[in-house]
């Protein structure tokens, strides 16, 4: 049986999306860039962390890991898979979630989700947690 281990994002600047990320989600970080990690960016020519075209955002011991990763063409289009999140308390966080960097798509077609954009314009929602 398969269990999830990663979700992988297609970015235009992972490096930004990737902090977006792992500021919304509870637990999650940026992974650290250790020395093992910098040489491997200098050695395929990226001097700067924040030039990385897969920047790696790790949560709690057990949950799936996050990629963000560089592709050329811009997003164009729904996606076919997005991320659902669920908030005790959905106003302070749908708040939190914009002063990241989110931006609100649809606030009126249910009252228990609210439809957001990521900075990159990739969908997710925001649901109220189901009492």
């Amino acid at each position: 049986m398969a269990r999830l281990l990663d979700m992988v994002i297609d970015s235009h600047h992972p490096a930004s999306l990737a902090r977006f990320w792992a500021g919304a989600l509870d637990g999650y970080e940026v992974a650290f860039y250790d020395a093992d990690e910098l040489a491997r960016l200098r050695k395929i020519g990226i001097d700067d962390p924040e030039d990385d075209p897969t920047v790696l955002i790790v949560g709690p011991e057990g949950s799936p890991r996050i990629w963000c990763q560089a592709v050329p063409e811009p997003k164009s289009g729904k996606n076919r898979v997005h991320v659902d999140l669920v908030s005790d308390q959905p106003d302070v966080e749908l708040a939190r979630l914009v002063e990241l960097g989110a931006r609100v798509a649809d606030q009126q077609s249910n009252p228990d989700l609210v439809v957001l954009h990521d900075p990159e314009g990739n969908e997710l929602c925001l649901h109220r947690h189901p009492d």
